[in-house]
C-alpha cells in the first residue's frame, strides 16, 4: 500500500489465503492496482506480504467501497 493515493482506488479484503499463507494475510485490506490484463482474466493485482505486486484470483478478495477519508488515512499509515 506504498503507492500514491489517485482518484480512481480501490480496495478488497483478503478472504482465502489457501495455498498462500505467506503472501496474503486473512482479514487484511489490500490495493487494488490497475490491471487490465489480470482483471479480464478475473485476477486483481496486489502488493502482497512480500512487497511485491502479484496478480491472485479475484474470489480471494472482496471488494470495498471506502469513504475517502478513510482512504487517505490508509495512504498515510502504509
Amino acid at each position: 500500500m506504498n503507492t500514491p493515493h489517485t482518484e480512481s482506488s480501490t480496495f478488497a479484503v483478503c478472504i482465502n489465503n489457501d495455498g498462500y499463507p505467506a503472501s496474503l494475510e486473512i482479514g487484511k485490506i489490500y490495493e487494488i492496482l490497475t490491471d487490465e490484463s489480470a482483471a479480464s482474466h478475473g485476477y486483481f493485482r496486489v502488493i502482497d506480504e512480500s512487497g511485491e505486486d502479484y496478480a491472485y484470483a479475484k474470489d480471494r478478495f472482496y471488494p470495498l467501497s471506502i469513504p475517502m477519508a478513510l482512504e487517505q488515512a490508509l495512504f498515510r499509515a502504509a
